[in-house]
């Protein structure tokens, strides 16, 4: 099983910050371990101050639900099962795309937040930090 160290994330914040510069979107990334505790962050130049609380909120939010934020979205839409999380939790939990769990063996071992663009450019952001942490 791959615990999500400090090293781990470095790695995880380099691959989503090239994506981020390959869409030309500066973007906050957070890594968070498996208890939800922050293990980096990185706020690219120009990235919107909204977005450091945003990005760790996601992450937060993929970790401590085990599941992305995308498929958060579509759970807490009005008559579904999660309708109203995203009043939960001190208003952590973050009802659209940009968060990822980290799994190693169907496990989940942490989970990676990323904002700064559209909900479209997170998730392809923080995907390219779950792939790095695939090849880990």
């Amino acid at each position: 099983m791959t615990d999500v160290t400090l090293d781990v994330a470095k790695q995880l914040v380099a691959a989503a910050e090239e994506k981020a510069d390959e869409i030309d979107v500066p973007m906050c990334i957070a890594v968070l371990d498996d208890g939800a505790n922050l293990v980096a962050f990185h706020r690219m130049d120009d990235a919107l101050l909204a977005s450091v609380d945003i990005a760790r909120n996601k992450a937060y939010t993929a970790v401590t639900l085990k599941m992305d934020t995308e498929a958060v979205w579509e759970a807490a839409q009005p008559g579904e099962s999660l309708y109203g999380i995203g009043e939960t939790n001190d208003g952590r939990i973050v009802t659209f795309g940009g968060g990822i769990p980290l799994e190693a063996d169907g496990t989940v071992v942490g989970g990676v937040g990323v904002s700064g663009g559209s909900v479209e450019e997170d998730v392809t952001v923080a995907s390219a930090a779950v792939e790095a942490f695939d090849t880990a």
